[in-house]
């Protein structure tokens, strides 16, 4: 990954000065215990399955990945040239940690793994995200999710 020192001007200073939004709603709310919850991942790492639709430039919707889906059925259309791909090419694990989330259910350290689990492509800004963002919402309470693991990219 990266780091800012890296970056050149003027991406460097355009990331530095963007504006973190606020939110009128307080997100977080108390749960079960994590041995008991239900967790579900959530990636920025445009990942869909093989014969979903690709993500386009400024995507602000999301995909519904199944937890049954193979790792050679999830494919990533992340459309930035500022994404580095090595990491998923050689473990979904990087981007996607459904095989840790199973471990840490076989273990019974989390309740279960969800049924569903969703990726974006976060190259949008929060308040762009934010109708996708309560959809999910609605979706994962459907599915009895108590927890999300963020996997940011």
């Amino acid at each position: 990954m990266v780091r800012l020192s890296q970056l050149a001007e003027p991406f460097r200073t355009h990331l530095l000065e963007l504006p973190c939004p606020t939110f009128e709603s307080e997100p977080w709310v108390p749960g079960p215990a994590v041995e008991r919850s239900r967790v579900a991942i959530i990636s920025t790492a445009g990942l869909h399955r093989r014969d979903d639709r690709p993500y386009s430039i400024g995507a602000t919707d999301y995909r519904i990945v199944p937890g049954e889906t193979a790792a050679a059925d999830v494919v990533m259309s992340h459309v930035s040239s500022n994404f580095d791909r090595s990491g998923f090419q050689q473990d979904i694990n990087v981007v996607f940690p459904i095989d840790r989330l199973r471990e840490l259910a076989a273990r019974d350290a989390i309740g279960s793994v969800a049924g569903y689990h969703y990726s974006v492509m976060g190259a949008t800004t929060p308040e762009q995200m934010e109708p996708a963002a309560h959809e999910m919402a609605g979706l994962l309470k459907a599915d009895g999710v108590d927890a999300v693991l963020l996997v940011p990219i």
